[in-house]
């Protein structure tokens, strides 16, 4: 989440360079160090994004999220993606006219029937909250799957724990097994000399009979 608001912060001022180089480049002043800057925040923008990609597809097969969460999550991604694709169509003004896009890009609003990409479908939980607002409720939910991996940890640790003594008691049993099993050899070893003894003294006796 943390990395998510980075990577719109960083769409917003790519957003804002792209506004800043079309009025440069209707005042006709040189626009060449800007552009290098958008291309540079371009590339970011796109590898934070594939970034994010990657974490979410390991939080989900790892189940540390839920799926509900997951798709939430995903429909948050495939939102920056489209503001990617936006933002690289306006820096290149493919088929749309710049004021357009950019006026689409900063004030949210539409313009001759275009959508505005930028509009996130809000969901109940966050509507009518402002940016603060929800930033507090994405901690809460942080702190609270935080919570959640505490807990299992203590309970794999605690785990771990009761296989390591039930392996130690196991341990000390099979060395008594082994003690036993001596026993009952000497024993069983003592029982059959003595059985010849008798057998042998029975013969004499009956020898002198």
């Amino acid at each position: 989440l943390s990395l998510y608001d980075s990577t719109c912060q960083i769409a917003q001022e790519i957003a804002e360079k792209i506004q800043e180089r079309n009025r440069y480049q209707r005042n006709g002043e040189s626009t060449a160090k800007l552009n290098v800057i958008i291309r540079s925040s371009l590339q970011n923008l796109r590898e934070k994004i594939d970034h994010l990609k990657d974490l979410l597809l390991r939080a989900i097969s790892t189940y540390q999220i839920t799926q509900l969460e997951g798709d939430r999550r995903q429909n948050l991604v495939d939102d920056l993606l489209t503001r990617q694709r936006q933002l690289q169509a306006s820096y290149k003004n493919e088929g749309t006219e710049p004021d357009v896009i950019r006026s689409s890009l900063m004030t949210g609003g539409v313009k001759r029937g275009v959508t505005n990409p930028w509009l996130l479908e809000e969901s109940e939980e966050t509507r009518g909250l402002g940016f603060d607002d929800i930033r507090q409720q994405q901690r809460r939910i942080i702190q609270e799957q935080d919570a959640g991996l505490d807990a299992l940890s203590s309970i794999i640790s605690r785990q771990k724990q009761m296989g390591q003594e039930i392996g130690n008691e196991l341990d000390e049993q099979n060395e008594i097994i082994d003690d036993l099993t001596n026993l009952v050899e000497n024993t069983d070893d003592k029982l059959r000399n003595q059985t010849r003894h008798v057998k042998m003294v029975d013969q004499k006796s009956t020898s002198c009979g």
